[in-house]
């Protein structure tokens, strides 16, 4: 199993920044090929932020691209995500995921293991 927390989500102007961090734990943390980033923002359905794979290549959703940048820390199995130029149309609950295969692509039904998410508000 492989928990995961994530954290740094909070209220910010338009325009402003957050980086959100996931911490992975459990016994089968050494299997994890790929984490990513969602959110889903009220009466909308779940989408892809960000993924990144082993080789640590990222792959982003258009909406953030040149605004959000997805990183991990593989020794302490911490994932972030630096959050800039943040629109209102950003606010979401933001959770993160990760995988035990290397094929790495939003796609939430890829992914194996869920954290309860971090929410992030922007205001105009």
């Amino acid at each position: 199993q492989v928990q995961l927390v994530e954290s740094g989500g909070g209220s910010v102007q338009a325009g402003g920044s957050l980086r959100l961090s996931c911490v992975a734990s459990g016994g089968y943390t050494h299997n994890i090929a790929c984490m990513g980033w969602f959110r889903q923002a009220p009466g909308k359905e779940r989408e892809g932020v960000a993924v990144i794979d082993s080789r640590e290549h990222p792959t982003y959703a258009d909406s953030v691209k040149g605004r959000f940048t997805i990183s991990k820390d593989n020794a302490q199995k911490i994932l972030y995500l630096q959050m800039n130029s943040l629109k209102v149309e950003d606010s979401a609950m933001y959770y993160c995921a990760v995988r035990r295969d290397e094929f790495c692509r939003l796609d939430l039904s890829l992914f194996d293991y869920w954290g309860q998410g971090t929410q992030v508000t922007v205001s105009s």
